[in-house]
């Protein structure tokens, strides 16, 4: 039961986390920043993925973050220093474990405010009363979010700019970059009507992730092709349709392949007479941050194994 609640509260998160970051777009401008060469002056205006425009007075020292994601940003550009507290979801990098906790999926203003930050990074995943709450008593609060790649890498650059570390954000997203170019050089001599046809699984129930979706962006880019992309959002299907789509590969992020494996009526698609079947850490892939090409290359290893150092399937 425990299990399945942390699948359901994940599935909650997918949506959230990209269903509303969608409010501000993908084609949305907010957050694009250009390096300075100086570095940031202050007091500096930033504008961030939700469109307001937040007046950072000084550099900030004490630094809170509501939502893992936008933790691994601030660590990823050295700002372990400053990064003061953060959520019991929080668990990576390891050192966060140690870290004050202002909540979980809900924030306990009281704490935040007891820590005395002089920046709060929010996400369009937290309630939006809570923010405003914090913005009330005089607390500087960003807000994070992404829909697609291109949104982690604003996300990234907006954390930048109001901490002085564009120099750092340039360096992390030049890595991230070259990490996605190396996957796309391994597979690129696949055929495009040769691609692995991929059913993401994201609970028991049949839930999964629709062509409009940071997810479905995700597997495209591993060289996947998402059988539901043809759907929007995360809807949830039958299962008849999952053996008429006769995907190769199935991922899951709740476990339970044996149980996929043994589906009743599941014998026949390719994925389960091949025991293509694979659990997926949710953490690399849900999280729109700096690991995001980590769970690409993880993809991307299930889908094509003898193009990454396995055996072929």
């Amino acid at each position: 039961m425990r299990k399945l609640n942390r699948v359901m509260v994940l599935c909650l998160s997918f949506v959230l986390l990209f269903t509303l970051a969608g409010c501000a777009g993908a084609n949305n401008p907010a957050g694009q920043t250009t390096p300075k060469a100086s570095g940031t002056s202050y007091p500096v205006q930033v504008k961030d993925m939700a469109g307001e425009v937040t007046t950072i007075k000084k550099e900030p020292k004490r630094i809170v973050s509501l939502i893992p994601s936008n933790t691994e940003i601030a660590f990823a550009l050295h700002l372990d220093k400053e990064v003061v507290g953060v959520t019991a979801n929080d668990d990576y990098p390891a050192q966060v474990k140690k870290l004050p906790k202002v909540g979980d999926f809900t924030i306990n203003v009281e704490q935040v405010v007891a820590l005395k930050p002089d920046l709060v990074l929010a996400n369009t995943a937290n309630d939006k009363q809570t923010i405003e709450r914090l913005r009330k008593l005089g607390i500087p609060v960003l807000v994070l979010g992404a829909n697609s790649i291109q949104d982690v890498y604003r996300s990234i650059n907006v954390t930048a700019e109001a901490t002085n570390h564009l120099p750092e954000a340039k360096q992390l997203i030049d890595g991230m970059e070259k990490e996605r170019k190396e996957i796309a050089d391994k597979i690129a001599g696949v055929p495009k009507d040769k691609r692995m046809k991929v059913w993401i699984e994201l609970d028991p129930n049949l839930f999964t992730t629709g062509g409009d979706t940071f997810m479905n962006e995700l597997v495209t880019a591993a060289g996947g092709q998402n059988v539901a992309g043809g759907l929007k959002g995360w809807p949830k299907v039958s299962p008849e349709q999952v053996v008429k789509w006769n995907p190769d590969v199935i991922i899951t992020f709740h476990g339970g392949e044996k149980e996929i494996l043994s589906r009743p009526g599941w014998s026949s698609i390719s994925a389960v007479k091949n025991h293509r079947v694979h659990a997926l850490d949710p953490d690399l892939t849900n999280r729109p941050g700096p690991r995001i090409f980590q769970g690409v290359k993880q993809i991307a290893s299930l889908l094509y194994p003898e193009l990454f150092g396995g055996k072929s399937k």
